[in-house]
């Protein structure tokens, strides 16, 4: 299908960009455009204005500062999977992005953009959560800091107000004997995930654990963690049938999803295997 009648405008700056959103309430902010572009074809999103952020080169990057990294908000997905420093310092970040669909939309998707989306089966927000990280966001008057945990508030909406841009996506580096792990099963036509586990996992010496953190992608209808599994596990020999065990918990709480590919009683399957997986990918 063709998209609605719409204006277009590409600013060289986040000033101009949050310019133009101050002027124009209903304009809409592309990224990448692979989420934007598909739900306008479909006429599911009319704006009438697309700001398009990808002439603002200040904010592609990956870099570590002190004890964080800092991923630009229009990163692509393929930078992310390519990046030595994300393949060195968060694993799961590296796989996330590498899952993320082919090779066309990995090389204009953004981090940025699919976490503003906040798609509830994309395969970021799971390492997002897992990661504890936090996104810095420009809006008209101040810029201020979300964390992860109080980021995704709903089915494809998050805490970003109207106006907002994020144009920072904040990780804080881990210690050295930290593993972590992304595992999905993806939907055989679309490749978004029908769940996906993100685990990252700090073990003693003794092999006990002294820090998890899992969260899921798929399940619900935002990304969630799993602090029931969390909490099972706390101070625990990490073996195969403690984590299987734990995994008993890890639908505690939680409102599954349902659709014509899998039911709740299958996602909640697809939650404790593919939680398992994450878990010992990490602890490997």
């Amino acid at each position: 299908m063709i998209p609605a009648a719409f204006d277009y405008a590409v600013p060289a700056t986040v000033e101009e960009a949050l310019k133009l959103l101050r002027k124009n309430p209903e304009a809409k902010v592309m990224a990448g455009g692979q989420s934007l572009l598909s739900l306008m074809k479909l006429r599911l999103a009319t704006p009438p204005l697309i700001v398009d952020l990808r002439r603002i080169r200040d904010l592609s990057y990956i870099r570590e500062d002190g004890s964080r990294v800092l991923i630009g908000a229009m990163t692509t997905h393929a930078e992310i999977e390519r990046s030595p420093i994300i393949r060195r310092r968060f694993p799961v970040l590296a796989q996330a992005a590498e899952a993320i669909g082919d090779l066309q939309v990995r090389n204009m998707g953004t981090i940025g953009g699919s976490l503003a989306h906040a798609d509830p089966a994309a395969d970021y927000p799971a390492a997002f959560l897992a990661m504890e990280g936090a996104v810095q966001v420009q809006g008209p008057r101040k810029a201020r800091t979300i964390l992860a945990e109080d980021f995704f508030t709903g089915l494809y909406t998050t805490a970003l107000n109207s106006g907002e841009i994020i144009t920072e996506i904040q990780i804080p580096i881990p210690p050295a004997v930290t593993g972590s792990a992304y595992r999905k099963m993806k939907h055989p036509a679309s490749g978004f995930a029908v769940v996906g586990a993100a685990a990252v996992l700090r073990v003693g010496p003794d092999g006990r654990e002294q820090r998890l953190r899992l969260a899921f992608t798929g399940a619900a209808a935002h990304a969630i963690r799993a602090t029931a599994v969390e909490m099972a596990l706390r101070g625990k020999a990490i073996t195969e049938q403690a984590i299987a065990e734990a995994m008993q918990h890890a639908t505690d709480g939680v409102e599954m999803l349902e659709d014509l590919f899998a039911d709740r009683e299958y996602r909640a399957q697809l939650v404790r295997v593919y939680g398992k997986r994450a878990v010992m990918a990490a602890l490997q």
